[in-house]
């Protein structure tokens, strides 16, 4: 992502992102499984044209990611451990329209400034299961007052705000210096 945010500079080369785990053996049996369920729920639930999955491995430009969260009625981020804050933020800062739900994980750094989230431990299969039937049965009154308290915890917590704190807090650190001894 970092790459998608970085200006060139003219005349410069585009830079990609390194590729990430593709090259290792269980990722790619991951992969795999991956691919297999979604083939056996898309035949399952397709209906003409319209599958409920679609799987898309490669690398998105941010215009297409910001379709897809605008396309989506649920966004589920259910990071194991702290990660993928700029997915959740990204979500709700494209939903414009104030639609939409996100289902986040406790674990997730972003569950703290948005807890308008439903919130869930993605170890639980029955809590996650049951905020995926409570997104989709969500009234769009209570999707709007959801999305708009998290769109104005985006706007504030920022990344401007995030480096004022960062610095703040660096100027507060002090190195003791040990006292210097003269030799005679």
């Amino acid at each position: 992502m970092k790459c998608l945010l970085r200006r060139r500079r003219p005349g410069s080369r585009r830079r990609r992102g390194a590729p990430s785990r593709t090259a290792i053996d269980r990722y790619q049996k991951l992969l795999e499984e991956v691919d297999q369920e979604a083939a056996r729920i898309n035949a399952r639930f397709q209906a003409g044209r319209w599958s409920p999955i679609v799987l898309l491995k490669k690398h998105h430009s941010h215009q297409e990611i910001a379709r897809f969260y605008k396309a989506a009625s649920v966004c589920m981020v259910t990071a194991l451990h702290d990660g993928m804050n700029l997915v959740a933020k990204e979500f709700v800062a494209s939903r414009d329209d104030d639609r939409g739900v996100l289902i986040l994980s406790t674990f997730a750094g972003a569950a703290l400034e948005l807890s308008d989230a439903l919130l869930v431990n993605p170890y639980d299969v029955q809590q996650v299961a049951g905020a995926i039937h409570r997104a989709l049965e969500m009234s769009s009154e209570e999707q709007t007052t959801r999305m708009q308290h998290m769109r104005a915890n985006v706007r504030e917590y920022n990344i401007y705000r995030w480096a004022a704190h960062l610095l703040s807090d660096l100027t507060e650190i002090r190195i003791d210096a040990p006292e210097r001894v003269e030799v005679q």
